[in-house]
């Protein structure tokens, strides 16, 4: 799990983290820009909606195995009466939902998967939403080229300490009497170290696995 990122939109604080690469945002920091009083409450107004429960059930059916189905459908069918009382953490207890997290803590609040969050937001203020994926987009944006910045960064370490690593090896390592050929393996070897050091995998391994067919 990821540090806490977050956005500002309109004013509003929006607190974001990643779970096995998945984005989630925080359902409570959008109901702020509503009523920052009663944020528990809205959510829970919006989970009793038919539309919401049909929503995270066919979501959990799609991208998580390990969902109770029978729960969901005796939800849906009682979503939508004044009777009718749903919480996260009934939610989630109830029907093993991962698409929807409460923690608790400095950062806690109620969290959906940005699939979910987008139609709560959306269902707070169609403005509101647009505002959240413009903020949001932006984000990833910065992060995207973070990342670019960072490999290439690491491709020219790799290359320094691979010359380093060359010459290091021509001077010490390399008997004058071995072949060109010969030599050639040496120098594979100390650079697929390197390679392995820093990417995580070999050269020969990465060509392998972007392979275009």
């Amino acid at each position: 799990m990821s540090k806490n990122k977050k956005i500002n939109v309109k004013g509003v604080d929006i607190l974001l983290y990643q779970n096995n690469h998945e984005d989630f945002i925080s359902l409570t920091d959008i109901a702020r820009h509503k009523d920052s009083n009663h944020t528990d409450d809205l959510v829970k107004n919006w989970m009793r909606n038919r539309n919401t429960i049909e929503l995270l059930g066919f979501w959990e059916t799609i991208y998580n195995p390990y969902f109770k189905p029978v729960e969901f459908d005796g939800f849906r069918k009682q979503a939508g009466l004044n009777s009718f009382v749903m919480t996260p953490k009934r939610w989630i207890e109830s029907t093993n939902a991962v698409g929807i997290v409460s923690k608790s803590g400095r950062y806690g609040g109620t969290f959906a998967h940005k699939d979910i969050a987008l139609e709560f937001a959306a269902w707070i203020s169609i403005e509101f939403k647009l505002y959240v994926i413009k903020e949001f987009q932006r984000l990833k944006d910065e992060e995207n080229d973070r990342l670019k910045l960072e490999w290439n960064l690491q491709r020219t370490l790799s290359k320094i300490n691979y010359h380093i690593h060359t010459d290091a090896i021509k001077e010490n390592l390399i008997p004058r009497e071995v072949t060109k050929r010969q030599a050639g393996i040496v120098y594979a070897t100390e650079a697929d170290l390197l390679n392995v050091a820093l990417f995580g995998f070999t050269a020969r391994e990465w060509r392998e696995t972007n392979q275009q067919y």
